[in-house]
């Protein structure tokens, strides 16, 4: 009977943590702009700013120093194409910089005074692309346009020089070998569907470590101890502590994942090719290794911000280091081994190969292995670090009681 007693009794602490926590959520008006609003409305901002996934009709400026059939020829061309629109003509190429640094353009075609004399000595010509950096999709428009067009010209000089009888000849002669781009995984080409999967997914460990790590901060300065464990009779065992808190932590984020990467990709149409049962269980080891993982780190939380020193800056390396938009291949190993230390490197990574790629849980069981190991270990050592705030709080109140006593003693010493 004592056995069942016992087990009644960590059961009834660890709800009472839980509950302790879930009100935490509620009442912290920190803790629920990260755990709710956050993940709520994160994903549509940023999804619906990507929602186009390629841009069209990109304003470029021109200095057109030939004055020429084949510039003029080149110069409609580009302007034909659904990516750039030439909007300015400059008389020199510090005008055309003007225009850029004012934000009217975003590039610059300058065609060269000997441009058609080169290409009729049958001598290489050159034009010179030159693009605004800030935004990677305008320079892949203005570069790309500019590399098809001249491409097709050169295709149309050669089969016109070439002396060939029949038109079958002049195909040939033109592109000898003919091939068709087929995006597979992103169809569109866009920008939403490439990165944003995975930015979903790191958002969801983001924005739970971050919560955590606010209600970490909040314990500490609202404790008389200064202590991450509160001086309570339910927070006595390792297990329903951490349990307590993770059932929490758990529960809301069940709620807060099933948006993130279902809802939303449904919500802005982005490839959703997983199946619902191989999606749930790589889930469930997922989020449970971002809480534990969350809750090592909050033991590193003295005060409310430090979290955000700690986490927030980090999300755009954290992105890199999955391999998504950066190949894995090209990162060294030192940061390879930095990146195992975070669930989001293997679950973005499980993540995009079920719902982009169309995998299976068969394809992706190493990084479902991994996310189950993290789980493991971060729980222990959420169980060491709490075990350790348990034995500060024990040492604070012995303390005190310390104190008080020789407190106690003084006066009845002066009294007498």
């Amino acid at each position: 009977m004592s056995i069942f007693r016992n087990a009644y009794d960590a059961l009834q602490d660890a709800c009472f943590i839980w509950r302790q926590e879930m009100k935490q959520v509620v009442k912290d008006e920190g803790v629920l702009i990260f755990f709710i609003i956050v993940p709520l409305v994160y994903p549509l901002l940023y999804s619906w700013i990507y929602n186009n996934e390629v841009v069209r009709d990109v304003p470029v400026a021109v200095v057109d120093q030939s004055h020429s059939h084949l510039s003029r020829q080149f110069l409609r061309h580009c302007d034909a194409s659904p990516d750039v629109r030439i909007a300015y003509y400059a008389d020199d190429l510090d005008e055309a910089k003007s225009l850029v640094s004012r934000q009217l353009v975003k590039g610059v075609y300058l065609i060269p005074a000997d441009f058609a004399e080169r290409v009729n000595r049958m001598q290489q010509a050159t034009i010179s692309v030159y693009c605004d950096m800030s935004l990677m999709l305008t320079y892949k428009a203005i570069y790309q346009t500019a590399q098809m067009v001249s491409m097709d010209m050169g295709a149309q000089i050669q089969t016109k020089l070439g002396g060939h009888f029949t038109g079958r000849e002049e195909q040939i002669a033109a592109r000898p070998l003919d091939y068709e781009e087929v995006p597979v995984f992103s169809p569109g080409g866009g920008y939403g569907s490439f990165i944003l999967p995975g930015v979903l997914m790191l958002i969801l460990q983001q924005t739970l470590v971050l919560g955590i790590g606010l209600a970490a901060g909040t314990s500490r300065e609202s404790n008389r101890n200064m202590q991450l464990v509160p001086i309570n009779i339910h927070y006595h065992g390792l297990l329903r502590i951490v349990l307590g808190k993770a059932m929490a932590y758990f529960m809301i984020y069940c709620v807060m994942g099933a948006w993130l990467v279902v809802g939303v990709p449904r919500l802005f149409h982005f490839p959703q090719l997983a199946h619902w049962p191989d999606l749930l269980m790589l889930m469930f080891p997922y989020i449970l290794a971002c809480i534990f993982f969350g809750m090592v780190v909050s033991c590193l939380v003295r005060y409310r911000e430090n979290v955000m020193l700690l986490m927030v800056f980090v999300s755009v390396p954290l992105l890199f280091l999955t391999g998504v938009s950066w190949p894995q291949s090209s990162i060294p190993g030192f940061w390879q081994g930095i990146s195992w230390l975070f669930p989001s490197t293997f679950g973005v990574r499980a993540y995009v190969r079920l719902n982009s790629m169309g995998a299976t849980l068969t394809d992706v069981l190493p990084e479902y292995y991994v996310l189950y190991v993290q789980a493991l270990v971060y729980f222990l050592l959420a169980c060491i670090v709490y075990r350790y705030q348990k034995k500060m709080s024990r040492k604070e109140i012995r303390a005190r009681l310390s104190n008080l006593k020789r407190q106690s003693i003084t006066k009845m010493t002066a009294s007498e």
